[in-house]
């Protein structure tokens, strides 16, 4: 597909086959309709990450403490407390999301926006966190080098049974996630982590349709494909 920027571009998400965003380096923003792709206002630094409530609630993070939102018309900066490099965004609604990142001497960020502003969360992270994924708003999962930090709604904790670097993380419920990076693919019930297998090379991302149907990338045009539909 012909995306109009030659930017590295790091991060996509969308609410629609016919409503996409991905976001870059140099401020990049590009939207695409079902059709084409094209370029939107674009902001300054690096964008690392974007999610989105609807296709008129959409934030994009990145380095230097970038926050900015789109509310169907026009993207705009955020007030913000932090310039600290953002790498992840989730939420569970528009008064209910958390940015994750690194802060100035390598220790982990989290940023919480209650629908008004955004607030720091204290960390628990001693690491800088490389992204973040939740399937409701007491199961949220931040992750680093070296561990998972897992919020139940209240406090975030370290999730036990976990080494490495970890590179992205993705689930369907609380009790099916997936995790993988710089170690075996690993799975958790929603009790503990468990080895599912080795890759031969660094896992990048993960992303499903459902349990049972879930693909892992990564380097050297790394492809793995889970199927199990006897679980």
């Amino acid at each position: 597909m012909i995306s109009g920027t030659t930017n590295y571009l790091s991060a996509i998400w969308g609410s629609s086959s016919s409503d996409v965003f991905a976001v870059g380096y140099g401020g990049t923003i590009l939207h695409y309709d079902g059709k084409d792709w094209g370029t939107m206002t674009a902001a300054t630094g690096w964008l690392t990450a974007i999610w989105g409530n609807s296709s008129s609630d959409v934030f994009a993070v990145g380095y230097g403490g970038i926050i900015l939102h789109y509310d169907g018309n026009k993207w705009a900066n955020m007030t913000k407390d932090t310039s600290d490099d953002l790498l992840g965004i989730w939420g569970s609604s528009s008064s209910d999301v958390f940015s994750v990142g690194w802060g100035s001497r390598g220790t982990g960020v989290i940023l919480h926006y209650d629908g008004k502003i955004w607030s720091t969360v204290n960390s628990v992270s001693a690491y800088g966190f490389n992204g973040i994924w939740g399937s409701s708003p007491q199961d949220v999962f931040a992750w680093y080098d070296g561990g998972i930090q897992h919020y139940d709604g209240k406090t975030w904790a370290t999730m036990n049974g976990i080494t490495g670097w970890i590179n992205d993380v993705w689930g369907t419920s609380s009790s099916d996630v997936f995790a993988v990076g710089h170690l075996p693919i690993l799975h958790y019930d929603g009790k503990q982590w468990t080895t599912m297998t080795s890759a031969s090379f660094v896992l990048l991302g993960v992303w499903g349709s459902s349990p049972f149907d879930v693909f892992a990338v990564g380097e050297e045009d790394t492809i793995l494909h889970y199927l199990n539909y006897s679980p």
